[in-house]
């Protein structure tokens, strides 16, 4: 599925994306909205998607709202937050069956777009403020969500990881805010932010499925009807360069240690080395068949696990290991040795070849889903770019190793994580 006729059109107050397809038996409708990671809104927008997926106005509680998918054969319905970049994305997210395939021809896809539509635009709200009950509930799970970051120690090293590595910039702000800013949001401020989303938010409405584009701008034309904006843009230079790294070691009783060590990668998506940056990073840390993997973890056995990942809107890499307390000195400098060698070119024709395979069948697995099509389709949203599916693929195929070698050496080392146990 390499040819994807992604139709974009501009309307009032969002930008429609239709992409006709016979590949999904299911219909799938998401709403993204995209605003700068803010300190001051970053927690009332972590909570405001889970209040708003309650209840609407229509459908006062949630049994009623759910009680409705169910009528619409089983209709499923979510929200969650993401960060790319130096952005805080909210995903309305509806997936519902295509009447094409039921025996009665009852208009699904219209009523899903209706059901999306009033998530958004008829909230449940009394007094110009939202349900105290339904936002009290969302604020125990917000602090749960929250927690459960600070519990599992894999992602709370990377958390820390970004923390550190990216103190006063945007990107250092947690996707569902701040513990301890959350007892404070009154319902009546959560609608005020709201209000500013729903008038201000660079917002992206994606239909795919087997479904008739005239139909589909018919409905979305009658059924949301948004204020006029202009996106706010952000700043991507504004990197905090430093001298030397820096090196952050925190004690807690944790049995294993986790090593995380973050890369300026200086190569964004959509930049002439990007498919390159994505060979080395495969090559380096990306799949089972990198150098982390096979040099960290089997030949030296210093690590239960080790692996390299990019955030490609944010210029960064994040290798993340875990090891015993005592092996600290020896997991860097062999994680350090792995970068020179690819600095080097100390890699075979064969590792590429493999590597970019591997690349491709990534990409095209994601693709199969509905969903992750929309994942892929939307880093030209946030982007500006225009990258479509059948141009990643060709360059990744002609990417050299000369340019392998380009892409690594622009990576630098920035900081170094080490969640240690209480007696090291």
């Amino acid at each position: 599925m390499t040819d994807i006729n992604e139709v974009v059109k501009k309307k009032q107050g969002y930008t429609l994306h239709i992409v006709k397809t016979d590949k999904y038996k299911t219909n799938n409708l998401v709403m993204k909205v995209k605003a700068p990671l803010d300190q001051e809104t970053v927690t009332l927008r972590g909570l405001l998607p889970h209040v708003m997926q309650s209840s609407t106005k229509t459908y006062p509680n949630t049994t009623k709202l759910r009680t409705y998918l169910d009528e619409l054969y089983g209709a499923s319905f979510f929200t969650d937050l993401a960060k790319k970049g130096e952005y805080h994305i909210v995903n309305f997210s509806v997936e519902i069956a295509n009447e094409k395939f039921l025996k009665d021809s009852e208009p699904l896809l219209e009523k899903g777009l209706e059901f999306l539509s009033d998530v958004l635009l008829n909230p449940n709200i009394e007094n110009d403020q939202f349900d105290e009950g339904t936002v009290e509930k969302e604020k125990r799970n917000q602090k749960v969500r929250i927690q459960a970051v600070y519990d599992d120690k894999m992602r709370y090293a990377n958390s820390r990881l970004v923390e550190e590595m990216c103190k006063d910039e945007r990107f250092a702000l947690h996707v569902n805010g701040m513990k301890e800013n959350v007892d404070s949001i009154s319902s009546s401020e959560l609608y005020d932010y709201y209000q500013k989303v729903i008038s201000e938010d660079q917002m992206d409405l994606y239909v795919i499925g087997d479904v008739d584009e005239e139909q589909v701008e018919n409905f979305c034309d009658r059924l949301f009807s948004l204020p006029e904006r202009s996106a706010l843009e952000v700043d991507s230079s504004e990197v905090k360069r430093k001298e030397k790294e820096n090196v952050v070691k925190e004690k807690q009783d944790v049995k294993q240690g986790k090593l995380n060590m973050g890369y300026r990668t200086n190569t964004q998506y959509g930049d002439e080395d990007y498919y390159a940056l994505q060979v080395f990073n495969g090559i380096f840390g990306g799949f089972s068949h990198s150098k982390l993997f096979i040099n960290v973890r089997e030949k030296a056995s210093l690590a239960y696990y080790a692996a390299s990942r990019l955030e490609s809107h944010k210029g960064l890499m994040m290798v993340m290991s875990g090891i015993e307390f005592k092996n600290y000195d020896q997991a860097v400098g062999i994680i350090n040795e792995q970068l020179e060698a690819m600095k080097n070119g100390d890699f075979t024709d064969g590792e590429i070849e493999q590597t970019k395979a591997v690349i491709k069948n990534q990409l095209l697995e994601t693709v199969d889903t509905s969903r992750g099509l929309i994942e892929v389709l939307y880093h030209n949203a946030v982007s500006n770019k225009q990258i479509d599916l059948k141009t990643w693929l060709e360059e990744v195929d002609k990417t050299t190793k000369e340019e392998i070698i380009a892409a690594a050496n622009k990576v630098e080392l920035d900081t170094i994580y080490f969640l240690t146990g209480m007696e090291e």
